[in-house]
């Protein structure tokens, strides 16, 4: 395809989109931190410790900023001046239909491939699917991922700053799926993108991915979901509310105003982790990986790995954001004011290709199969072999990559 530069906007050296709101690298929108502040410098534990994700002043790192102004919620209620931060790879040629979406999960960013760096603490949660020869080539497709409405790093969420200039706190809306896929088209607004060739997302980004052709039903060609789900089922719900008891039940809380007292709530982020990780594997994995061998210490290594996960989270991600997407998560029902899951999927206009992972607990294949049974021409439903549970659609990155592809190339 001829590559072009995307309208009304600049283009960096690499190549990637740096929008009309952009921010130039190594400048931050906003005030820098009070020293002893910036976000993520510190470990989980402690009682002068932050939460983690990304602020104002912090290093930019690839992402852009999009400002998107007020957004109008599901609920009727009104977000205003909201801002995204997304990366972009590769051109908008000039025909303008070579954009594709990548959607992220739970606790994802827009960064999803490359190395780690200043304000930019973890590598790209899906390293190898983007990239020259790789199942995503630039050279072809220009690909957008922007850090999801409520997230923290770099999307207005509870730990952005409100007009008060204090963090929104409590005062953060209770958002939903559909509310997060409006913001994400309005990014595609200010990026001049009136239509993406793919929309591709698993787990909570799976759920966007499945709502973006139903809210926007003329704006995207196909939409690939992974390891995701047409609603949140029961057994769901059910496993998100230990997770949000521990975080809202941690005295760090304070009712989600802790931004200002100098403590947050990460004993609480901990063990929602663990309990998430634990559905996130599979018991196959856990079971042979770990079995019930001791440590030193005389506790099993499946509880030090666990704990491993949760202090690398506590470093990284805010607690109001795990409450707000989790809570955002529970709300999803494409049927939803629709009729009904098979009465929105009759109308769907885009192609649609859905894969499960077949040792996936949380979200079981027959949850796939039930959006190929209300949509037979979007069949067959695509297998991931793997032992390791619903992360398989992150770990499986050659069956995955190559699905993606040749999606891609159909």
């Amino acid at each position: 395809m001829t590559q072009d530069r995307p309208p009304a906007s600049a283009v960096d050296a690499r190549g990637r989109d740096i929008g009309r709101e952009a921010g130039s690298p190594g400048s931050s929108p906003g005030a820098p931190h009070a020293p002893g502040q910036v976000a993520g410098a510190w470990g989980a534990g402690g009682p002068d410790q932050l939460a983690g994700g990304w602020r104002p002043g912090d290093p930019v790192a690839d992402r852009r900023f999009a400002a998107i102004g007020d957004l109008t919620l599901e609920s009727g209620d009104q977000l205003p001046a909201v801002q995204v931060a997304y990366e972009t790879w590769g051109r908008l040629n000039a025909a303008r239909d070579n954009a594709i979406l990548i959607c992220h999960a739970l606790t994802g960013d827009a960064h999803v491939v490359g190395p780690t760096g200043p304000g930019q603490p973890t590598p790209g949660w899906w390293d190898g699917l983007i990239g020259p020869g790789r199942y995503v080539d630039p050279a072809d497709w220009f690909v957008v991922a922007a850090n999801v409405l409520g997230g923290c790093q770099g999307t207005t969420g509870p730990s952005s700053p409100a007009s008060d200039g204090k963090a929104w706190g409590s005062r953060f809306p209770a958002i939903t799926i559909r509310d997060q896929v409006a913001a994400e088209a309005a990014v595609s607004d200010a990026l001049g993108i009136d239509r993406w060739a793919a929309v591709i997302g698993g787990s909570m980004g799976g759920m966007r991915a499945i709502e973006w052709p139903l809210l926007y039903p003329d704006r995207v060609g196909t939409a690939v979901v992974l390891a995701s789900t047409g609603y949140a089922s029961a057994e769901q719900i059910a496993w998100c509310a230990p997770q949000l008891a521990a975080i809202e039940e941690d005295p760090a809380w304070h009712g989600g105003d802790y931004y200002d007292t100098g403590t947050a709530p990460l004993a609480g982020l901990g063990i929602a982790r663990r309990i998430a990780h634990v559905t996130y594997r599979s018991e196959y994995e856990l079971a042979t990986r770990f079995g019930r061998e001791p440590q030193g210490d005389g506790r099993f290594a499946v509880e030090s790995y666990l704990d491993h996960h949760a202090t690398k989270l506590a470093a990284r991600f805010d607690p109001g954001s795990y409450v707000v997407l989790t809570r955002a998560m529970n709300s999803h029902d494409i049927g939803r004011h629709r009729g009904g899951l098979a009465t929105a999927l009759q109308g769907l206009k885009s192609r649609l290709i859905v894969a499960a992972v077949d040792s996936d607990r949380l979200y079981p294949s027959r949850l796939s199969s039930e959006l190929i049974d209300a949509r037979p021409d979007a069949g067959p439903l695509h297998l991931i072999k793997s032992p390791y549970g619903h992360d398989g659609f992150l770990i499986e990155l050659d069956q995955v990559g190559a699905l993606i592809a040749d999606t891609l190339r159909t």
